[in-house]
């Protein structure tokens, strides 16, 4: 066990005298980060982030939304109101944009993806008169709809409906 621990600590310094300063000096080169801003979305229980970066190409605008692409979607109403903020604004095809949501049905994950691309859309632009614009197109572009579903009571089949009662 003696002979064990000394030819590990042998190999170790023979390690530790045998890195040179040119492997040291070595550091892979760094590529020019590009600003990556992600906002969140709410809508009942749909949670939407949307990743906004700098397009590679200009003119190359592409949104996804979960790894589809904007026009791959199945319903156009679905297509139509994420687009929303998009037709807004002018610079759409500056930014590239991937949205990931989970959490509630179609229509509150569509409305979820709304909010984030609108806010991510402002933080990247950092535009007072962007935001003016779409707060006075529909405020809850930018501001989430903090409504939610009322719990279920008991004496009742929902919230607020009560069971009857019937004798004949």
């Amino acid at each position: 066990m003696a002979a064990r621990k000394k030819t590990g600590a042998a190999s170790s310094a023979a390690g530790a005298a045998g890195a040179t300063p040119e492997a040291a000096s070595k550091k892979p080169a760094r590529q020019k980060k590009k600003k990556l801003l992600v906002q969140r979305g709410k809508r009942k229980e749909a949670i939407a982030r949307a990743s906004i970066r700098q397009a590679a190409q200009p003119g190359k605008g592409v949104v996804r939304v979960n790894g589809l692409a904007l026009a791959a979607l199945h319903s156009p109403v679905e297509r139509a109101v994420i687009s929303e903020p998009l037709e807004l604004i002018e610079s759409s095809s500056h930014y590239d944009i991937d949205v990931v949501t989970n959490g509630g049905g179609r229509m509150g994950q569509a409305q979820a993806a709304r909010t984030a691309i609108a806010r991510a859309l402002v933080a990247a632009s950092g535009d007072d008169e962007l935001k003016k614009r779409l707060v006075e197109y529909d405020r809850s572009l930018l501001v989430e709809d903090a409504r939610r579903v009322e719990p279920k009571k008991f004496k009742g089949p929902g919230a607020r409906a009560r069971f009857t009662k019937s004798y004949r």
